[in-house]
């Protein structure tokens, strides 16, 4: 038993380990900022849902195109009456019979003269038979409708609008991305700003400590650095967990889940900021390249549809239709189908509007706003993006500068710690000299992480501005 027991727990354990070896790892994934954006084109909450809208809207119109084919329909319908319904007549034959009767001078059986009654009363009279069933076919045919020739015009537009909004969410989803992206990159460069600062300053931490047990600098000295060298372990820490966060914001933006293992391929250096990319001229026609603008087109385009439709409805409308219906009658449902009693037609239907109570001629006036309004929308639209474009150029210029500013102020206050750690140990210069260096560096490397990432969030509103990202 126990040799029993021993093998069935090894057999277990080798099925676990094998198990265990064809289990797929989770996987990594090392995406560049173009990774991430295609990723997010086909993961992306929004960008699906647009999708999905393009392909309901191509069904729309497959349904308009459909209202246009003949439509057949068929019904069929079966009674059994408990109790047939009855008819009554009045009874016509009794007067007339004695009325002949009564002319020929003919006498009833006491010898009196035939008189004719002045009230024959009703008879009733069953013209159903118990068991009865219809079958029938019916078809109907557009031949002249306004509606439908207009709802023919605009199926292409409709479509449009559906896919220009699918192409509005991509441009957003790929601007969110794309931010987050640098985001993260500009986290990382953060860090490792930061590690760097506190490798320098746990030297010149260790080298006071030394020089104070030697009796070359006071305890106060010691505290100071003590204080900037927490200080920054803190920040490093805070910038690790926001980095951390960063990630997730990143992954949130292209759809993907929060606990998977995303890296980033790019690098900082890769990305081009330089003022070539911005039109020095002062293009008035820009908006045409935004998407924005396309949508309100397709939208006063549909506008202008629907006025057209509301038009139609003063016109008439000419259908063609069919029908033909066998019918079964019987007493005996054995005998039901037996024999039918067909009937079929054809014919034409007109339907003129004569008075609506107004109706159509106040839904009329309401397109015919709805189409100057969307023309005061495209209006406005242009100059919101010709602004949008200026404050974006601006922006990106000034980010420039200030970036290139921050840069020269890092290395000039590099360059001042470095002089005041020289000067304070000749013993020329204070440790307070030092510790204010200390922290202009401090300042002037978190300056520059701000200016790096408006500047980088600054060209990614100017290509969105001009119209570049599709």
């Amino acid at each position: 038993m126990k040799h029993i027991i021993l093998i069935i727990s090894l057999i277990g354990a080798i099925a676990i380990n094998g198990f265990a070896q064809q289990a797929p790892p989770d996987t990594a994934f090392n995406f560049t900022v173009a990774d991430c954006i295609n990723y997010a084109y086909n993961h992306q909450h929004d960008v699906i849902n647009a999708n999905l809208d393009v392909t309901s809207a191509n069904y729309h119109v497959k349904e308009i195109i459909g209202q246009g084919y003949p439509q057949v329909s068929g019904s069929a319908s079966f009674q059994d009456y408990l109790k047939t319904p009855v008819i009554l007549f009045p009874d016509f034959i009794t007067p007339l019979v004695y009325g002949v009767l009564a002319k020929e001078g003919v006498k009833n059986g006491s010898g009196n003269p035939i008189v004719v009654p002045t009230s024959a009363g009703l008879t009733p009279v069953n013209f159903t038979q118990k068991f009865n069933s219809n079958l029938g076919v019916t078809a109907t045919q557009i031949l002249f409708d306004p509606s439908y020739l207009v709802g023919l015009q605009g199926r292409r537009t409709y479509k449009q609008l559906y896919e220009r909004s699918y192409t509005r969410t991509k441009i957003e989803a790929n601007v969110n991305v794309t931010k987050a992206y640098y985001q993260v990159l500009v986290s990382v460069q953060q860090l490792k700003l930061l590690e760097a600062n506190i490798d320098e300053i746990k030297q010149q931490l260790d080298e006071t400590v030394a020089r104070n047990k030697q009796g070359f600098v006071e305890k106060i000295d010691v505290d100071r650095i003590t204080v900037q060298y927490n200080s920054l372990v803190t920040n490093r820490e805070n910038t690790i967990r926001l980095l951390a966060l960063n990630y997730q914001l990143l992954k949130f933006q292209m759809g993907m889940p929060i606990e998977k293992n995303l890296t980033l391929k790019d690098k900082l250096e890769d990305i081009q900021l330089d003022a070539s990319t911005v039109d020095p001229t002062n293009d008035t026609t820009v908006y045409r390249d935004r998407i924005e603008y396309g949508l309100l087109e397709t939208q006063n385009k549909l506008d202008q549809y629907d006025v057209k439709l509301k038009k139609g409805q003063f016109l008439p409308k000419l259908t063609a239709n069919a029908s033909y219906a066998p019918a079964y009658q019987s007493n005996s449902f054995s005998s039901l189908y037996s024999a039918d009693y067909p009937s079929a037609y054809i014919g034409l239907n007109l339907t003129i509007p004569i008075f609506t109570g107004w109706q159509h001629v106040n839904q009329l006036r309401q397109s015919q706003i709805a189409v100057i309004k969307s023309e005061n929308d495209m209006y406005d639209m242009k100059n919101t993006i010709n602004l949008q474009v200026s404050q974006a150029r601006i922006s990106y210029i000034n980010g420039l500068q200030t970036l290139t500013d921050q840069k020269k102020n890092m290395t000039l206050a590099e360059e001042v710690l470095k002089v005041s750690k020289i000067k304070y140990e000749q013993g020329v210069g204070s440790s307070i000299e030092v510790t204010q260096a200390q922290t202009a560096v401090q300042e002037a490397d978190n300056s520059y992480i701000q200016g790096l990432y408006d500047a980088l969030v600054s060209k990614v509103d100017l290509d969105k501005a001009y119209g570049r990202i599709k």
